[in-house]
């Protein structure tokens, strides 16, 4: 299966939420995107901005590190969030209903690892890396369909 890697270079909070509402232009039920880096590397500010830019009506956006899932009704359909940080076992993801979401919702993961073998392979990845010059770069990878939701590279 053909491969897509992007890779963007972020040097602001709205640098990045505007990278988050280009993709979330594009996106639609089914698509996956599994939000991966380290503890303040940019991925709730990310997903938040992107589900923002996806809702008719503005609303708070909390991080659902506590409640797990957080679900939107957006202008492209149903939309979850969720953050596995506290997951212990890939059997937790089930008892959320991940698995039914990556089919019919827009949904955004937080802490992919914790999926083990119940990520989807047409999921986009995108890897948040804090840089030394308070910046971060995003990388993203995933099957050549992401080719059109994604915008072209900015890290050079």
């Amino acid at each position: 299966m053909s491969q897509i890697h992007r890779s963007y270079r972020s040097m602001s909070p709205d640098e990045t939420a505007d990278l988050a509402r280009r993709i979330g232009l594009g996106l639609r039920p089914g698509h996956v995107l599994l939000l991966d880096g380290p503890v303040g590397a940019g991925k709730t500010h990310f997903a938040r901005s992107l589900i923002q830019s996806l809702l008719s009506v503005p609303e708070d956006v909390p991080s659902p590190t506590f409640t797990l899932v957080q679900t939107y009704d957006g202008t492209h359909g149903e939309i979850w969030h969720s953050d596995l940080y506290r997951l212990s076992s890939p059997d937790e993801v089930i008892e959320l209903g991940l698995e039914e979401a990556f089919e019919t919702a827009i949904v955004l993961v937080e802490w992919p690892d914790r999926l083990g073998d119940l990520a989807p392979g047409d999921a986009l990845h995108l890897t948040f890396v804090p840089d030394a010059e308070d910046g971060r770069r995003i990388t993203a990878h995933g099957p050549a369909a992401w080719d059109d939701i994604l915008p072209g590279d900015t890290d050079a």
